[in-house]
């Protein structure tokens, strides 16, 4: 049978079946959705399975929950219904697997839980009855999962005591007679179901001990149809807080369940704890495993060698809320920056033969110890970041990063790096006792020594200085080089803010950057301007009472845009630069009599031809504002004359991110992206409508559907410079823009919009 339907649990209590009708693909909104509710706590566990060989019949569902329950549910049709509650006191089932009696439609339901048995349960006249329980673990179970084999049922589980028991279910009259010699044999635990008079003997079939910390999962390799019947490998995977992932399977003569020839796969060093979860393909040829930072591992078994398993690439990301994203000033790469702590780089990669593109992530210049908040570029290889601590951080990419970026973009090292690729340094590490990258330089390096060396195992060659080894790629990096050989080197500290910083610009000609922090008080809502060539501080504007949320840039770089938790906007402009660099006052604000929004401004932006400007707000508020009026322009004071251009936009929910793109529509109107706090994304397009704002200015184009949109927050939205995609061949096509958004449900998206349809 073709598989389309999924059973999920989450946080949100309930539970839901997910079936898509049609052949085409998820996103196409072909998908029907049944919600079960129901329990009290979060769902940790679920199980389901077919009671019959026509799906749409009858489907069994068993779930667990942070209630301490275990409900059992059913699907007829359109309809489910819960068709019991299996109540654990105090306890909680960490893990439940259904299956059916060996020869029987008899439905078996297996919990594992923190009392360290596990329950069987049989459904004898509709309902599930409490049959057996398993002793044997010594601390909490964690996964358990059946297997049909033949006429016998296997059941493997894992626990917290680091093993793996496997036990057999088989009818009672296969057993061998009762002898009366002294041979041992394990005890067997014997249950009979009413409903057919049969016995089974349970019994342990074998314990596999070869994990050092805790197991989290145990799988068995999916069975496969063969010769028109169902075959199962005794194949199990299993996956541990050790950093491994370990296949196990019978010994071919001794039947001894064994560790399978050297097949233990994970990883190595780095700032890592162990595996989740784990799944075989369907085939068994390759593994994937997720890990506690949230990576995504896969190992692909090598077809000449069967017991080489290789890493290969899969997809990644941020593990907690992303904050911020900006798109290179090129357009060939992102940078984005989370409350993970981790500050990740994406690239589109482009194969020599194909012509589909994919994004990876194939950098993570930044490890950090602080929650990351904002980040600004500083030209295309340089950038600035702030996370929940007082100091920016200057980095700069080092030269392995060139070369491996050239490899996997296909764009040519000399466009990179013409002018200063002779003094980069190689890498970057993290020393033991610090948070900053330090560079690491070509002579740095230890040299490895060659394989037939005998090498003195001293303290200093166990826990080398500098852990960075570079690596020429021509794929996405996995997980663990990631981790360690990816960090780009720290080149400056900005030391200035007195609170957490909060956000940080760039202007246009890289020559400044703006930051503020969280702020109560007025002395601290001042923002800082800081030049890139000296690193010094040049100027503080003072004007906000409360946080300053986002600063811009006017893309010709005479005004500096600041908005702010205290409702109002400031308007800063440059003066004629006097020697120790520009000076910037404010020739505009809003006060309490001006202010048009009534709760937190967000997030704005510019106008391309830095004409207006855009504010979004938490009252829902869009504004687009300027100096309207152009026949009293005067260059003197523009502090009456910026006024809104716009009629008031209603979003519909909170504005939590604004951008507007660098490309208008072929109809000359500006185009806007607004992000909402309940995750949606929608694109207007305005254009100022004569003298008076009339009702035409703001044109709806597209509102994202639930599939694209984000499940949370969306903390800030960017737009490519440059029309054309990134990674295809099409800077001469002008119909496609990209916009890049980040949320807090742990996305990046990056969309691709046709111009010419809005």
């Amino acid at each position: 049978a073709s598989e389309t339907e999924l059973i999920s649990g989450g946080s949100d209590k309930q539970l839901i079946l997910w079936e898509w009708k049609g052949t085409r693909a998820w996103n196409n909104q072909l998908v029907k959705s049944i919600p079960l509710k129901g329990h009290a706590e979060a769902v940790c566990a679920v199980d389901a399975v077919y009671q019959s060989d026509e799906p749409d019949l009858n489907l069994l569902i068993a779930s667990a929950a942070s209630d301490s329950t275990v409900r059992v549910w059913s699907r007829h049709g359109s309809e489910a219904k819960c068709l019991e509650i299996l109540q654990f006191g105090n306890g909680f089932v960490m893990d439940v697997c259904l299956s059916f009696l060996p020869g029987s439609d008899v439905p078996i339901l297996a919990c594992g839980g923190d009392d360290c048995k596990i329950s069987l349960f049989i459904q004898q006249n509709g309902q599930f009855q409490k049959t057996l329980i398993l002793p044997g673990h010594e601390d909490w179970i964690r996964g358990i999962e059946w297997a049909a084999c033949g006429e016998d049922l296997f059941l493997a589980s894992c626990a917290q005591d680091c093993l793996i028991r496997i036990w057999k279910v088989c009818t009672k009259s296969k057993q061998i007679p009762e002898t009366e010699d002294d041979s041992i044999r394990l005890k067997e635990n014997v249950l009979t179901v009413k409903d057919t008079d049969t016995t089974y003997a349970i019994t342990l079939e074998s314990v596999l001990a070869g994990h050092e910390n805790w197991v989290y999962a145990v799988h068995w390799q999916p069975s496969f149809s063969k010769d028109g019947s169902m075959q199962q490998p005794m194949r199990i995977l299993s996956a541990s807080m050790d950093k491994t992932v370990i296949i196990w399977e019978p010994d071919k003569e001794s039947g001894v369940w064994l560790e399978q020839a050297s097949v233990r796969v994970g990883e190595v060093g780095g700032n890592t704890l162990g595996f989740f979860d784990c799944q075989f393909s369907p085939d068994g040829s390759m593994v994937v495993a997720h890990a506690f930072h949230g990576a995504l591992h896969l190992w692909k078994q090598a077809t000449v060698n069967k017991k080489e398993w290789t890493p290969e690439v899969v997809i990644s990301g941020h593990f907690n809320s992303v904050e911020d994203v900006k798109w290179d000033p090129e357009g060939e790469f992102i940078i984005s920056v989370g409350s993970d702590q981790t500050t990740r780089l994406f690239a589109p990669w482009r194969r020599k033969q194909e012509t589909e593109v994919t994004w990876h992530e194939i950098a993570r210049p930044q490890v950090h110890g602080y929650d990351m908040r904002c980040l600004a570029m500083i030209g295309r290889f340089q950038f600035v970041s702030g996370a929940d601590e007082k100091v920016l951080r200057v980095f700069c990419a080092p030269k392995n990063f060139m070369e491996n970026f050239s490899n996997i973009t296909g764009i040519p090292m000399e466009k990179l790096c013409s002018h200063q690729s002779c003094d980069l340094p190689e890498g970057a590490t993290v020393p033991a006792l610090g948070l900053s990258n330090k560079a690491v330089f070509e002579g740095d390096m230890a040299v490895q020594p060659a394989e037939d060396e005998e090498t003195f195992n001293t303290i200093s060659n166990q826990y080398p200085e500098i852990y960075f080894q570079p690596l020429i790629l021509t794929e996405p990096p996995p997980e663990d080089h990631l981790l360690q050989n990816t960090l780009w080197p720290e080149i400056q500290k900005l030391y200035g803010h007195g609170y957490e910083i909060f956000c940080v610009a760039c202007n246009n000609s890289n020559t400044v950057i703006a930051s503020a922090c969280k702020a109560s008080k007025k002395e601290h809502a001042a923002i800082i301007l800081w030049s890139t060539t000296s690193w010094k501080k040049l100027q503080s504007l003072s004007f906000h009472n409360l946080t300053v949320t986002q600063l811009a840039f006017s893309p010709n770089d005479k005004f500096l845009l600041a908005v702010s938790r205290d409702r109002n906007w400031s308007l800063w402009r440059k003066q004629d630069s006097s020697e120790s660099g520009p000076v910037f006052s404010c020739c505009a604000h809003t006060d309490k009599n001006t202010a048009v929004h009534s709760r937190i401004i967000w997030s704005c932006d510019w106008t391309p031809d830095s004409k207006y400007f855009i504010t979004g707000s938490r009252d829902k508020k869009v504004i687009v504002w300027g100096q309207c009026d152009l026949s009293v322009t005067t260059e003197g004071n523009m502090l009456d004359s910026v006024k809104p251009c716009s009629t008031v936009l209603d979003a519909g929910d909170s504005v939590t991110a604004v951008s507007i793109s660098h490309v208008l529509t072929p109809d000359g109107r500006y185009i806007v992206a607004a992000g909402l706090e309940n995750g949606k994304i929608i694109l207007y397009t305005w254009k100022q409508s004569g003298q008076e704002t009339a009702l035409a200015d703001w044109t709806t184009c597209v509102e994202m559907g639930n599939s694209q949109s984000h499940a949370l927050a969306v903390k800030r939205l960017c737009w490519r410079r440059h029309v054309g995609r990134a990674g295809h061949n099409d800077q001469n096509s002008s119909e496609w823009l990209q916009l890049a958004s980040c949320g807090a449900d742990h996305c990046v998206k990056i969309f691709n919009v046709n111009r010419f349809a809005l």
